[in-house]
């Protein structure tokens, strides 16, 4: 019983070596470090409670900006607007008769400033009427792809509830761990590799980003000892996003070229 667990602690330190010493290979060779594939979305929601009345995209949906992505009803939007164009139509009657009377001399100043504060009370009321009504059509802010639509033709959503989600290309980004060690090596703008499952072979990201502030090796990596090493955050923006997917782990090897004469940044 002795000897077989003294075989397994042997194994055990074997494995942990060689996981020490992939993650950590000496210089001259090349390192590679744990990441995964992150995307900001784009969240698109309405203004105001509404009723889903047109949803002309779904998921895998690719838009352009401006694209036209839901339409929610609008009765009562268009009824404010004619209300609105009403009053500013009664107002400037208002106003061009305080006006005849001030120069006829018989009007006061008093009721001319009156009247034309409510003009531009019932014009500026009129605009918000109307880009109230814009907007129960949302249109696409950003160019990329549909990756989830939250809510269907028929539903009602309430304000500021999320009805679709883009992915634009420029927002997929890797995020990987360097040890400290390293850190001297990479900079912003540098290029790195990026190794995934059934990826292709010249894939690579350029650093956009590198933490200020280190932090101890994150739970992914399971061996104890490496637990005890600090490391610092990164991110790479893919030169070809489309080839990962979110959530896709990879691994990040630093490619030996001349670094650029920049400083790090900070998030």
């Amino acid at each position: 019983m002795r000897r077989r667990s003294a075989v397994a602690a042997v194994v055990l330190a074997v494995i942990v070596g060689v996981a020490t010493y992939a993650y950590f290979r000496p210089h001259g060779t090349q390192a590679e470090y744990q990441g995964w594939v992150e995307a900001d979305l784009v969240f698109v929601s309405p203004d105001e409670a509404g009723r889903i009345e047109d949803m002309p995209v779904r998921e895998g949906s690719d838009v352009a900006v401006g694209s036209r992505l839901f339409a929610l009803d609008d009765d009562l939007q268009r009824a404010a607007v004619a209300e609105s164009e009403a009053a500013v139509t009664n107002a400037k009657q208002s106003y061009d008769r305080a006006q005849v009377l001030l120069k006829q001399a018989v009007g006061t100043r008093k009721a001319f400033d009156d009247a034309d504060a409510a003009l531009r009370t019932a014009e500026a009321r009129l605009i918000s009427a109307r880009t109230r009504l814009e907007r129960r059509t949302r249109l696409s802010p950003a160019a990329g792809t549909i990756q989830e639509v939250y809510f269907r033709k028929g539903e009602t959503v309430g304000p500021e509830r999320p009805i679709v989600s883009i992915l634009p290309p420029q927002n997929i980004k890797v995020r990987f761990f360097v040890p400290q060690t390293k850190l001297p090596e990479v900079r912003i703008g540098e290029r790195v590799l990026v190794r995934c499952d059934g990826c292709r072979d010249d894939l690579y990201a350029r650093v956009s980003f590198i933490a200020a502030q280190a932090e101890f090796t994150p739970p992914v990596i399971y061996s104890l000892e490496e637990r005890a090493r600090l490391v610092f955050l990164m991110e790479a923006i893919p030169e070809l996003p489309e080839e990962v997917r979110i959530g896709q782990p990879v691994s990040v090897a630093l490619v030996d070229t001349p670094l650029p004469e920049t400083t790090h940044a900070e998030k």
